[in-house]
């Protein structure tokens, strides 16, 4: 574990020891998704009208308007998830059983159906998440906020908090295996056995691409299915569709700007980090040095995780979840009473 200047003292979440049959990476990762909990999540879903006519899907765990005293965890998931992604649905649960208020935010036609607009969401799109929490202070103001964001999200949150600088009002925030260098990690991923990984998450990519084609005739850019479908990498896809559908020159302009880790200096809120250095998905430069970052931001660094792991427990087959045993604590220190 590394501990980078610590703004003040808190208490941080112990090491990360992974389950003694769960030291590798593969296993942290891929395990994590079978063998956790089904819960009986109950969640309030709304649908939140966005200023350029779109949506978004939001799940709240209890409806704020009837708990006012409790603190509001807006979550993030990560690229292609969702409210049913294992990570997500477990960290609402922790959350909602710490005492707080939890909600989802899916990320543009991550909910299951295609969103209104030819564009999508990338790692950098900041602005439904600004949106999001200045309609929760306009809702219910002078409630505290808290935000945790897993790999992309977790990117997505490093770099609000940036932008937000001074004037964020978040009480703290949580990145969990945040891809805060998108060029090194796209590479990352486009190698060894993470290939297996890019593929699943290029499928769903293309899956969803392909049901906005089928949506908007009029779509803004010249691609066919079958360019879609013929694209091998992340970063091919990224070229070809995140970037000039999104503003962007090309998939390095894309992966340049929106980069959480060039944010982090303007970070003027708790921030916490949490990595693994066995991470499947990414590459060893999202780690920031001791002088990339300003005194509010900590990271947590363990030898083992994998991607969205960090599973523990000494039995075989009756996993830990560590993220959700630790995190929701960890925010309570900065949320009142809770």
């Amino acid at each position: 574990m590394l501990i980078l200047q610590a703004p003040e003292i808190v208490k941080l979440p112990p090491v990360f020891k992974p389950a003694w049959w769960l030291r590798n990476c593969h296993l942290q990762t891929i395990v994590a998704k079978y063998l956790a909990p089904r819960r009986a999540l109950a969640t309030d879903t709304e649908m939140l009208a966005l200023p350029d006519g779109d949506h978004i899907q939001l799940n709240w765990t209890e409806n704020p308007e009837q708990a006012a005293a409790k603190p509001i965890v807006v979550v993030l998931h990560g690229l292609e998830g969702n409210i049913h992604s294992h990570y997500a649905a477990g960290m609402l649960h922790a959350l909602q059983r710490q005492g707080f208020i939890a909600v989802l935010m899916h990320f543009r036609g991550c909910n299951g159906v295609a969103n209104r607009l030819p564009r999508a969401y990338h790692s950098g799109d900041t602005a439904d998440l600004a949106y999001l929490i200045a309609q929760i202070q306009l809702r219910y103001p002078g409630r505290e906020l808290a935000a945790v964001g897993f790999s992309l999200g977790g990117n997505v949150l490093v770099k609000y908090c940036g932008e937000q600088g001074a004037q964020c009002v978040l009480k703290a925030a949580v990145a969990v295996s945040a891809p805060l260098a998108l060029a090194p990690s796209a590479q990352r991923i486009n190698q060894g056995g993470s290939k297996v990984y890019q593929q699943y998450l290029l499928g769903r990519l293309k899956a969803t691409m392909m049901r906005k084609l089928d949506r908007h005739r009029d779509f803004p850019l010249p691609v066919s299915k079958a360019q879609i479908l013929a694209l091998k990498t992340i970063r091919d896809f990224d070229d070809l569709l995140t970037a000039p559908l999104h503003g962007f020159q090309n998939a390095d302009d894309y992966y340049q700007k929106s980069s959480g880790k060039a944010y982090l200096k303007q970070v003027r809120v708790p921030l916490l980090l949490v990595h693994a250095k066995d991470d499947p998905f990414l590459s060893p430069a999202v780690l920031p040095k001791a002088d990339e970052v300003p005194p509010y931001v900590q990271l947590l660094l363990s030898r083992h995780g994998g991607h969205v792991g960090f599973v523990t427990g000494n039995m075989p087959f009756k996993a830990e979840y560590y993220l959700e045993q630790q995190l929701p604590p960890y925010l309570a220190q900065f949320l009142g009473k809770y």
